[in-house]
Order: C-alpha cells, then structure tokens, then sequence
C-alpha cells in the first residue's frame, strides 16, 4: 500500500477511465485525494458525468506516468460513501477547497476504490511490482 500511495502522491495529475453510459471508453484527469483507514480514496462532483458513468458502472481504473518512466495501473470497484472524516481530509487540498469551499457541500462526493489492484511497472527489465490491497 505504501509504494502505491507514495506514487500517487509524487504523481499528482492521473488518469481515470470509466465505461461511459454510452458504452464507450472515457478518461479524464483526476487527483488522488489520500488513503485512509486502508483505503484509496478519491473524490467528484456529483453533478458531473463521472459521476454519473461510475453509478451505472462502478469498475475503474487509474493510471499516471512519472517523470523517470515508470508508471502505475490501479483498478477497482468505486465505492461511494458520505464519510465526513474523509471529506474533510479531501478538503485540505486548496484544489479541491476551490471548487466545493466546504466538507458538506452537497455537490462533494467521495469514493474509495475496493478490492483495489495495483501494478507499477516501469522499462528497467525488472518485473512489474504488483499489490493487491
């Protein structure tokens, strides 16, 4: 989990892709928001079409490149749960702070990803570090 969380946060611009309504392949640029209490959390709008794609599809994945080449693919289950505490940890992020203001807007939402599958890999020739978290 610590590798993971590290790459996220070194890497703070990823991507998310989604099955969209449509049927079809969507990927947008997302933040990691943090892990806590086991868990990798993120957060949306849920005015947005995200949102929208992960209640009729809740299986993502996420993925960013660093700078030295190496990258992570992260997969999961999008859980949605109106956790206070990490709304509240979402919110320290000035990003975030701008666009919601405050932990209880009605708009914020937040997600955690479960049974979450993780690989970082990168053009060394070594084998790819896998987690299952």
């Amino acid at each position: 989990m610590n590798e993971v969380v590290k790459f996220l946060n070194e890497n703070p611009v990823q991507y998310l892709a989604t099955v969209g309504r449509d049927g079809k392949a969507k990927c947008r640029p997302f933040m990691f928001a943090g892990e806590k209490d086991g868990k990798l959390w993120f957060c949306t709008n849920n005015q947005k079409d995200v949102y929208q794609d992960m209640q009729a599809n809740p299986y993502v994945e996420v993925s960013v490149s660093s700078p030295a080449y190496a990258w992570i693919r992260l997969n999961g289950k999008a859980v949605f749960e109106n956790n206070m505490p990490v709304k509240e940890m979402c919110i320290q992020n000035p990003i975030v702070k701008g666009q919601y203001q405050t932990a209880d807007n009605p708009i914020f939402e937040v997600f955690y990803l479960a049974d979450a599958h993780a690989v970082i890999a990168d053009f060394s020739g070594n084998p790819p570090q896998v987690y299952d978290l």
